[in-house]
C-alpha cells in the first residue's frame, strides 16, 4: 500500500495551521504547543527544533521522545474516520493531534483535552 501523502509533509507545513485554527477560537500557540508536547514527550526546544529543521511526519513521530501513553483514550471522528478504527500507525497519531487541536479550537479545559482524570 502506498503511504500516504501526510507521512512525507513537514510537520512545519502544518503547524501554523494548527495555531492558526487555535487563536480563531480564542486559544493561543503556546496552548498548541503544550498539546503538541503533552502528545509527544518533546521539549519546548526540541519542538522548535523540529519545526525548523521541517521534519516530515513519519520521522516527526517515531522519533518523539515519550509518545503519552493515554492518547488511546482520545476517540472520535476527525476528517469522517473514526481515530480508533485507524490501523496505520503514523495516521493513528497525526488523527490524535487533530483532534486534540480541535478539542483546544471548541474552548474544551485543557484537562479534559489531555484526559486528565484529576
Amino acid at each position: 500500500m502506498a503511504k500516504h501523502r501526510i507521512y512525507t509533509t513537514s510537520f512545519a507545513s502544518v503547524y501554523p495551521h494548527y495555531v492558526t485554527k487555535a487563536e480563531r477560537k480564542g486559544r493561543q500557540q503556546s496552548d498548541v504547543d503544550e498539546l503538541v508536547r503533552w502528545l509527544t514527550g518533546y521539549s519546548q526546544s526540541q519542538l522548535l527544533e523540529v519545526i525548523e529543521q521541517r521534519t516530515d511526519f513519519e520521522t516527526f513521530f517515531a522519533k518523539a521522545p515519550a509518545m503519552n501513553p493515554t492518547r488511546s483514550l482520545i476517540k472520535g471522528v476527525i476528517c469522517g474516520v473514526r481515530i480508533e478504527e485507524i490501523e496505520e500507525e503514523i495516521m493513528r497519531e497525526v488523527r490524535y493531534l487533530d483532534k486534540l487541536i480541535d478539542e483546544l479550537a471548541k474552548g474544551k479545559p485543557m484537562t479534559k483535552i489531555k484526559r486528565e482524570t484529576n
